[in-house]
């Protein structure tokens, strides 16, 4: 999750780079491209290429429909925004994964768990400060960004362990593409792209390899609530490398957001963890579920 964060974080800059010479669409499109063939190839020489089919899989859809949805928001969130400030938004994340797991999977969920994520969503409402010049359709699009992956990364967790992550990742890719293809038109159409352009975003497609093989491998063999808190490496790469490409400092309300929503993510695993370790424990009468 660690390797996922800081290789995805480094495309986020690549991506807000190229994109005051090309829309978002053509970023898809072009990045995607050069992400299907790397892929492809390495799908095909571990055997892992399967039929198109697996997308009736309803996980399977249900996660390309949110990866789809995350990156095409997300995407346009840090190109009007500074890097660090979408970033934190998104830090919200493992809240929601926390919550959605709750409601949709059953996982217990402690009072004061609860309690943690609603401390994170005030801190959201500090960095996007509604109602106040801070305030923009930017982070409207960074918070639904956060809604649609976490609708990926719990589908991820239903997909059938014999498929394969690599042919995941590719299925991930294509589709993405895809999506890029399709808003081209409405966002402006096909601009050719300079030379640096296609140079940053072969690299970016090489990140964003590495970085669906980890967060796929990552979510499909450790627990969720263990492995969320390690995507807030992720502020740390955003804000280091926000300032050295484009000059960004995070604001007072921008840290003070960030720093209540990671020690909400944070206590939040530090619970989980502690249920775990007194689950085994339990057997004696009078020995409390976590949060009562």
């Amino acid at each position: 999750m660690a390797a996922a964060m800081a290789s995805f974080t480094v495309n986020d800059t690549i991506t807000k780079a190229v994109s005051a010479e090309l829309n978002i669409g053509e970023i898809l499109l072009v990045r995607g491209g050069f992400a299907i063939v790397l892929v492809a190839a390495l799908a095909a020489y571990r055997d892992a290429l399967r039929s198109l089919r697996v997308l009736l899989i309803w996980p399977v859809a249900l996660r390309v429909i949110g990866e789809i949805g995350g990156t095409l928001t997300y995407l346009s969130a840090i190109a009007q925004i500074p890097l660090a400030n979408a970033s934190a938004i998104f830090q919200a994340l493992p809240l929601v994964i926390t919550l959605g797991a709750a409601l949709v999977f059953g996982e217990p969920v402690g009072w004061r768990r609860w309690l943690a994520i609603a401390a994170g969503f005030i801190g959201v409402l500090i960095i996007v400060r509604p109602g106040a010049e801070g305030f923009s359709q930017a982070a409207l699009l960074a918070l639904a960004s956060v809604g649609f992956c976490a609708v990926r990364d719990l589908a991820t967790r239903r997909i059938p362990k014999q498929l394969p992550t690599l042919f995941i990742t590719l299925l991930t890719t294509v589709t993405v593409s895809t999506a890029g293809a399709v808003v081209l038109v409405p966002l402006g159409g096909w601009q050719p792209p300079s030379g640096n352009a296609l140079s940053l975003l072969a690299l970016a497609a090489v990140l964003i390899l590495i970085g669906y093989q980890c967060i796929i491998a990552a979510l499909r063999t450790g627990d969720i609530s263990a492995i969320a808190p390690f995507r807030y490496s992720a502020l740390l790469w955003a804000m280091l490398t926000g300032y050295l490409a484009f000059g960004h400092k995070p604001d007072g309300a921008m840290l003070i957001g960030a720093a209540i929503i990671v020690a909400s993510g944070l206590y939040a695993f530090y619970r989980e963890r502690l249920r775990d370790k007194l689950r085994p424990a339990a057997s004696g009468p009078g020995l409390p579920p976590d949060g009562l």
